[in-house]
């Protein structure tokens, strides 16, 4: 059995610790009200988006680079994790899904390139020798803001226009509520048909008029559209990360407080224990004396 010292050393330090994981989770659950707030408010932008640009495919004979399925020699691969960790299995859950991913569609790194936004991202790709379409690691601060995904967004999107790369396939950690977060592929290019609905008003279809003409709008929609996909995703992503570690931090706190109960009786025991020694000793001294 330890010394009452080594005990009475192991329950300040768990304490301590207790105290960090609890306030790291309060941090993680006010972060996860605003980014959750967020996203709820930025998906209805998406569903517009998407709506108007199947409603111009619906309606005109439409063609843009970034509507047509070719032949794949190379992919690119988005992959959005954190900076930090102590996030429970957040990060090694895209990890492990992209990696069996890979494992089940190509035969060598060289048939893709990775585009990591997130120093997590960025340190597994390069552990695992992929190729990396831009050296840099791009942060994933808390307060996201679009402008910082612009470079990573301009080049993969030039690099697919080029020929370069023929298809971007994004993956992220969807948020579903704070218990629930699941790995999800997107494809974002080439963009593929959507379920597109006539919208209705009294049972009369819509239909729109475009000015100046289809072609030109959806030469600006469609990147756009690319963009704001990737940054919705990004925001997905950052609530998930939030909900992730408030979970953890909640269950480190939790396994602390137990550890220091079980540590406590140990060390009450270490204490009777020591105290029955020295009653024995005196005890003993005074029939030896008597």
């Amino acid at each position: 059995m330890a010394s009452m010292r080594e005990i009475r050393s192991r329950i300040t330090a768990t304490k301590k610790t207790s105290q960090i994981t609890k306030a790291m989770h309060m941090v993680s659950a006010s972060k996860l009200k605003k980014a959750e707030r967020t996203i709820k408010g930025f998906r209805p932008l998406m569903i517009r988006l998407r709506e108007m640009i199947d409603n111009l495919l619906e309606n005109d004979d439409i063609s843009h680079p970034m509507l047509v399925e070719r032949e794949i020699t190379k992919t690119c691969y988005i992959i959005v994790s954190s900076d930090r960790g102590l996030a429970g299995p957040y990060n090694s859950s895209i990890f492990k899904a992209f990696a069996l991913h890979i494992n089940e569609n190509h035969q060598s790194n060289d048939e893709f390139v990775v585009a990591a936004i997130g120093h997590k991202a960025m340190s597994f790709a390069k552990r695992n020798g992929y190729n990396l379409l831009i050296e840099e690691s791009i942060n994933v601060r808390d307060d996201v803001q679009f402008i910082d995904f612009k470079k990573v967004t301009e080049s993969f999107i030039n690099s697919y226009l080029i020929g370069d790369i023929d298809k971007i396939i994004v993956f992220y950690n969807h948020f579903i509520n704070t218990m629930t977060q699941v790995v999800e592929g997107y494809q974002i290019l080439p963009i593929t048909n959507g379920n597109y609905k006539k919208e209705e008003v009294n049972g009369i279809k819509l239909i729109y008029n475009y000015e100046p003409s289809p072609k030109i709008i959806i030469d600006h929609l469609l990147p756009l559209y690319v963009e704001n996909t990737l940054y919705g995703f990004i925001l997905d992503a950052k609530a998930s990360e939030h909900a992730a570690r408030m979970t953890a931090m909640k269950s480190a706190t939790d396994n602390a407080e137990d550890l220091i109960k079980t540590l406590q009786l140990h060390y009450n025991r270490a204490r009777q224990a020591a105290i029955t020694i020295e009653l024995t000793d005196i005890i003993g001294g005074a029939n030896a004396v008597s």
